[in-house]
């Protein structure tokens, strides 16, 4: 669980075998073709898996695929709409495939993941307005997936997945559109700052090198998701500088113990409470940024998936906004 208490250093032994699992340093703004490349050919086949792929088209006449993945068993009519990780800037349904079908056979439920356009190729806002106009058909048009009402609908994303989940929900919010019932945030960015000497969570200071992502690479992304410094103050880059939170949906917030985003992203968690908003907030011990990507058998990804169901089905009759909880 979060504490308010400082986090010990970490042990050097400790901290060479978490190094293990770090990501290969790479400067991303050179190398995020070889990234997809990479992420390409580990992808495998996907015919091992029950899926449908569709589009939707956005409102310039592009095609926005999407992958519903069917569960081995359907328990529960409604849908968890999922935006993938990957820095704005890597990461699509193939490589994401295995874990949204991991999702879905444990919560019994369909998972409909989006592939966004990414950047640099396209900077803010086109991936944010695919995943906006995905979510916005969907909850106009809920008969498309055999539900009644956009109620049935659940945003789910991590790392900037998640970063897009809060973005779309802030939007929706804002415009008086209808909006999904709840929100599924896996360790978010939800602050524009990832400099260890300004940034104002310690956790970037304490987690941002040599594991499995470094500031050095979020300040990358987040350059090639919108190279203009100044332009990433907008709450749909950095959601936690909205000035109004009220009218979100009720939200699971799940952070990694040894994430550099883990601060800010319990950060989120609180501001939505103080709101107003139904908050689950839950931390993993020992737990590095991406953990939804291991094999649905690693602890982690089990104990995910265990929280999620306990708070779909904790959330399963309430109403979207709810009285004032205590984040634990």
């Amino acid at each position: 669980m979060p504490t308010d208490e400082p986090d010990p250093p970490i042990n050097p032994v400790v901290s060479a075998v978490l190094g293990l699992f770090a990501a290969p340093r790479l400067n991303m703004r050179e190398d995020y073709r070889r990234v997809r490349l990479v992420q390409r050919l580990a992808a495998g086949p996907t015919g091992r898996f029950h899926t449908l792929d569709q589009s939707i088209r956005a409102t310039d006449g592009h095609e926005i695929p999407v992958r519903v993945f069917l569960p081995k068993q359907r328990t529960h009519d409604d849908v968890l709409v999922f935006f993938h990780g990957g820095g704005w800037v890597v990461g699509n349904i193939d490589s994401y495939t295995p874990a949204c079908a991991a999702l879905a056979d444990a919560t019994g439920r369909l998972v409909l993941s989006v592939d966004y356009r990414l950047a640099p190729e396209h900077p803010f806002p086109h991936g944010f307005e695919d995943c906006l106009r995905v979510t916005d058909v969907l909850a106009r048009s809920p008969q498309t997936l055999d539900l009644d009402d956009a109620g049935g609908i659940t945003l789910i994303g991590d790392s900037a997945g998640g970063n897009l989940a809060a973005a779309v929900s802030l939007r929706l919010a804002e415009r008086g559109c209808p909006m999904p019932s709840r929100q599924i945030l896996l360790y978010p960015a939800t602050w524009y700052d990832h400099d260890p000497l300004t940034s104002p969570y310690e956790s970037v200071r304490t987690y941002g090198s040599g594991l499995r992502l470094t500031s050095t690479e979020l300040h990358d992304y987040m350059a090639l998701y919108q190279p203009d410094p100044e332009a990433r103050r907008t709450p749909l880059i950095a959601p936690l500088l909205a000035s109004d939170l009220s009218g979100q949906p009720s939200t699971l917030v799940v952070t990694a113990e040894l994430d550099l985003l883990r601060d800010e992203g319990e950060a989120y968690a609180q501001r939505l409470q103080e709101a107003g908003t139904f908050v689950r907030l839950e931390r993993l011990p020992g737990a590095l940024h991406g953990f939804m990507t291991l094999p649905r058998f690693a602890r982690p990804v089990v104990r995910l998936h265990e929280l999620v169901n306990e708070f779909l089905d904790e959330t399963d009759h309430a109403p979207r906004v709810t009285e004032h909880r205590s984040v634990p």
